[in-house]
């Protein structure tokens, strides 16, 4: 069966055999050619107005042609032939719209983290700032004509089982964080909040929806069917949808290849219209595309429909506007000439699209847009190069350590051992472009002026090979301290392919076992999107400490070297939960529910009711912290040994708040009552050790509110402070809405409940408030029927 996975890898092939033949990107000319008389060129009309009347004049067959993402135009209009398919998950990416040069300008583009890390930083600034250089550095490529203006990304699934071989793509399980991740996200790579006169790029939100499943044991993504609750669905599948479309004001929106109950979600119209137009607002100038041969998808294997024309046209009915593939402009004809769709249907398709293109400056003078100046002098720039190496220091988390870390002065012999002691182009990880440099482990150990030697000794999969192994021992028996980096890697975790189980793959573990018995210091480095069970390693004296760094970039060895030697401090957070082995064994993965039942032991921090080896948020630092409640008003930043870190007149947060009067207050000041605010929480962080240090402020609420059962907490804010210096302090700001102490219930719709309610900063509730909430229960966000 034809899948978009096979054809992106059938695209990335032909384009390394022909890396010098590249077809420009053209414009349309509203001076001389054919549309300079039609309105699309008149820049005083509005986007829809003017992608009206160019789609007004094409015929049947030029609609049918072009609701495909590789749309061929209309040549008699002088309209060029358009990729909508372009990459940029975490950097400009090879893709069916994406070209590099084979050297020289266009060679490359800045190569950051995969999300998972970027999102175990918990800083969204950094990630608007991420976002916004990636923006730039695709519209230089679009001038140079070798990208589109449309970047298929972010992927924002909850990353809901650890099994899922996707999971790297996304910034991590908790939907409230990832509402955060992808408002900052989406405004930075669009130019601002729907910003006008002209996006900087478009983005597109994806995969909606209720999609964390690949290949599981003969279950695939291509024919599977997600039954999911309205009120899971409400409460944890799409909230980071909700804050792309309708917050941060998304160009297009990608619909997923499962089913969700039982219907294929780019011919699910409840999904589609009812969910993403009526309520969300995903107005006409904005775009949906299938993932990649999800209409034919919906024929088959889904087999939804009896024939092929009816699988495209109940795609096109139900709101999918752009086919990824080449089904809908095969079979749409014969839809068509049948009545299942009709002209009207096919140029509301093409409207949106080009409405989206109009805000791109598509039809417009070169000379009056800005993004059209930008070229190769802003591309890999040093300011992107310092951010990506900022980025995977900041993820990276610090699991464990016994004081090893940082390396004293004295460790200057290293062995460096494992699949990933010398990993270039494994750092990036998926939906990856070309990096202007890949800096290693070992490399980063050798710029860090360590002597390393370096053995592979094992790869991620080998099982019975042990032959690698004495010449590890015999590299760790000479070195002062011994790293072993591993973990997973895209042969055991990528796009249609997830883990059966969540323990260290091949032997893995039988060399660091070995190793151990040197008797040397020694750290182990686990890398890989999922999370491992780390159970040996958290409980054994003789591994020292433990670091994770996901997919770091092409800075990563560089980055870990930081950490290691002290040059910067750890503070990342673990976004995902790490489960013990026996967690796979308890829960298929084709069981959507969230809530613990006699089949399924819980799913995410929320509601996971057994204990995990290293939980959601966990993270380790060099140096210790001290926290109060802090008043409004307080001074932000204070010397600690002047006393300010105290406020002795202030009681600590509110003890009580009316439901009624939070609500009233939001009605008149907030654009949605789930954004209306409920206190801004105000906790003074004192550095009270010997490092200057990060710290990232993750703040839970908990309690018996709404309808049983209860999540075991959740997360309702977070921010991260810079570079605090010891026996300094300074306030971390922690806002919390309505939206986030809300409750779903059966139905979906969001209520905010009285009661009592705990919030508690950090993973151990180091700091912990109780108030109440007075009053009677308030609906803070409807939900629509599923009519379907």
């Amino acid at each position: 069966m034809a899948n978009g996975l096979r054809r992106l890898s059938a695209f990335l092939t032909a384009l390394v055999a022909s890396a010098t033949s590249v077809q420009a990107y053209g414009f349309p000319d509203c001076v001389n050619g054919p549309l300079a008389k039609n309105a699309v060129c008149d820049v005083t009309k509005d986007p829809i107005t003017r992608a009206t009347a160019l789609i007004a004049i094409w015929t049947d067959e030029e609609l049918t042609n072009n609701t495909v993402n590789a749309s061929p135009g209309v040549p008699r209009l002088g309209l060029p032939a358009y990729n909508w398919w372009s990459e940029g998950l975490h950097g400009v990416a090879r893709s069916p719209g994406v070209t590099f040069a084979s050297s020289g300008p266009f060679s490359y583009a800045t190569s950051f983290p995969q999300p998972i890390l970027m999102g175990a930083a918990f800083d969204d600034p950094l990630i608007r700032a991420i976002a916004t250089i990636v923006s730039t550095e695709g519209r230089a490529f679009n001038n140079a004509g070798r990208a589109g203006l449309d970047y298929w990304t972010p992927n924002i699934n909850p990353f809901k089982d650890p099994r899922w071989g996707r999971g790297q793509e996304t910034p991590g399980e908790d939907p409230f964080h990832l509402s955060q991740y992808v408002y900052n996200l989406i405004v930075g790579l669009q130019g601002g909040l729907d910003p006008k006169p002209y996006f900087k790029v478009v983005a597109d939100c994806k995969h909606f929806a209720a999609y964390d499943l690949d290949n599981w044991e003969g279950v695939v993504r291509y024919g599977f069917n997600a039954v999911v609750s309205q009120q899971d669905l409400s409460e944890f599948y799409l909230p980071p949808f909700q804050s792309c479309v309708r917050d941060a004001k998304v160009a297009s929106v990608m619909c997923s290849y499962n089913a969700v109950n039982g219907i294929p979600s780019c011919a699910n119209k409840f999904l589609l219209q009812d969910v993403l137009r009526d309520y969300w607002g995903f107005t006409d100038d904005r775009w949906v595309t299938s993932d990649c041969d999800a209409v034919q998808n919906i024929f088959s294997p889904h087999n939804y429909t009896a024939d092929p024309a009816q699988a495209a046209a109940d795609a096109l009915l139900a709101g999918t506007d752009i086919d990824c593939g080449t089904f809908s402009s095969t079979y749409l004809p014969d839809a068509l000439q049948r009545g299942l769709v009709s002209t009207a249907d096919l140029r509301r398709a093409a409207i949106r699209q080009y409405a989206s293109l109009v805000r791109l400056g598509y039809f417009d003078p070169t000379a009056s847009q800005p993004y059209r100046q930008l070229g190769w002098s802003d591309v890999g720039t040093s300011q992107a190069q310092q951010l990506a190496h900022t980025a995977a220091v900041e993820g990276i988390v610090l699991l464990k350590n016994d004081g090893v870390l940082p390396l004293s002065k004295r460790s200057r012999k290293l062995a460096l051992i494992g699949p990933w002691a010398n990993a270039t182009t494994l750092l990036q990880g998926n939906y990856q472009g070309v990096a202007p440099y890949l800096i290693s482990p070992f490399q980063g150990a050798q710029q860090a002026g360590f002597e390393v030697e370096y053995v592979l000794g094992t790869n991620v999969t080998t099982r019975d090979d042990k032959s690698g192994f004495p010449a590890a021992i015999a590299a760790a028996k000479r070195a002062d301290v011994v790293i072993f980096a591993g973990g997973l890697d895209e042969t055991v975790e990528r796009e249609e392919v997830d883990r059966l189980n969540v323990t260290w793959p091949g032997n893995q573990l039988e060399l660091v076992a070995e190793l151990e018995r040197v008797g040397k210091p020694l750290i182990v480095a686990q890398f890989g999107g999922g999370q491992l069970d780390d159970s040996a390693l958290k409980k054994s004296r003789t591994v020292n400490a433990i670091i994770w760094g996901g997919y770091p970039g092409q800075s990563g060895g560089a980055a870990l070297f930081d950490i290691i030697t002290g040059k910067a401090a750890p503070a990342g957070r673990l976004p995902i939960t790490q489960y013990p082995a026996a967690y796979a064994e308890r829960v298929p993965m084709t069981d959507m529910s969230l809530r613990p039942s006699a089949t399924n032991p819980g799913r995410t921090y929320k509601w996971y009711s057994g204990t995990p080896v290293y939980e959601f948020g966990f993270g380790l630092h060099y140096t210790t912290f001290g926290f109060s409640w802090a008043a409004p008003g307080a001074d932000t930043d204070a010397d600690a040994s002047n006393n300010t870190n105290a406020s002795p007149d202030f009681g600590g947060p509110s003890p009580s708040y009316s439901i009624q009067d939070l609500v009233a207050h939001g009605r008149k000041n907030a654009p949605f009552l789930d954004l209306a605010p409920l206190d801004t929480f105000r906790v003074r962080v004192t550095n009270t050790g010997k490092v200057t240090s990060d710290y990232v402020a993750l703040l839970f609420v908990s309690g018996a509110f709404g309808p049983a059962p209860h999540p075991k907490k959740q997360l309702v804010s977070y921010t991260r402070i810079h570079g605090l210096a010891p026996r300094r302090s300074t306030v971390a700001e922690l806002p919390v809405t309505l939206g986030a102490i809300a409750r779903a219930d059966e139905s979906g719709a969001k209520w905010v409940h009285p009661g009592t309610y705990t919030i508690a900063l950090d993973t151990d509730g180091t700091l912990k408030h109780t108030f109440t909430l007075t009053g009677r229960a308030e609906k803070v966000a409807d939900w629509p029927s599923d009519s379907n």
